[in-house]
């Protein structure tokens, strides 16, 4: 079946000496795997590596045979070219770790156009906005909404919050967060990505960070602590 969608780059794995497999979030198909023949050959202008950094938006034209194998791609572009993302430091290694967060999250080849909208539009205001200290927080609480497992804030009053169940109690249980990390994780829960960026200090950011990345590994199957972590910490230090 010929598709023409667009693909976010989730991940790219280099075989052998001049090929690559390219994992995509694909708009019309879910999470997708390309292989990319003769990848780092200069004869094959139209599928250039630089095509594949995380997290780079792509027009793509594949060849799906949907039976759990590779697919292929035909013609590729880049949607809209990001003008800061791969330049800045701190933008640069933001994207690789929510790619690494994405790559042990997304694993199902359904479509899910929502959150790839959410995921397009967040991509948009990182590349033309400089204060970004608190986006990949917030963008990892924002995609609990897509996945299913958003937390329940009806009684977001009370002072603890269990990471197992999702939910806010009056008492600290085996799975909850002191009284200090749910202050603090309840301080991320109204936040947008235009607020004031200076609403966590180093450590407290370090903190809430710590507790979205249990509360993955504790509601996905197979999660695993991103390797970018500790560029991530020393970046934003």
């Amino acid at each position: 079946m010929l598709v023409k969608t667009k693909a976010i780059v989730i991940s790219s794995l280099k075989y052998q000496e001049k090929s690559l497999i390219v994992k995509c979030f694909t708009q019309s198909h879910g999470l997708k795997s390309y292989f990319v023949r003769d990848a780092f050959s200069s004869r094959k202008s139209n599928q250039k590596t630089a095509y594949f950094q995380p997290l780079t938006i792509l027009e793509i034209e594949a060849v799906h045979k949907n039976k759990g194998t590779l697919e292929n791609f035909k013609e590729i572009k880049i949607a809209t070219p990001f003008q800061t993302i791969h330049s800045d430091i701190f933008k640069s290694t933001i994207v690789m770790f929510i790619s690494e967060i994405l790559h042990h999250s997304i694993h199902e080849e359904e479509k899910n156009e929502n959150l790839f909208a959410f995921l397009e539009t967040a991509l948009f205001w990182l590349d033309n906005h400089d204060e970004t200290a608190n986006f990949h927080l917030i963008l990892m609480l924002e995609i609990t909404k897509y996945l299913g497992f958003y937390p329940d804030i009806s009684e977001i009053e009370f002072p603890f919050f269990d990471s197992n169940e999702g939910v806010f109690t009056p008492f600290q249980g085996i799975g909850s967060l002191t009284e200090h990390e749910t202050n603090l994780f309840k301080k991320l829960i109204p936040l947008k990505f235009d607020n004031d960026q200076k609403t966590f200090h180093v450590i407290e950011r370090q903190i809430v960070l710590k507790i979205l990345i249990d509360y993955f590994a504790f509601h996905l199957d197979g999660f695993r602590k991103p390797k970018s972590l500790e560029v991530l910490a020393a970046v934003f230090s």
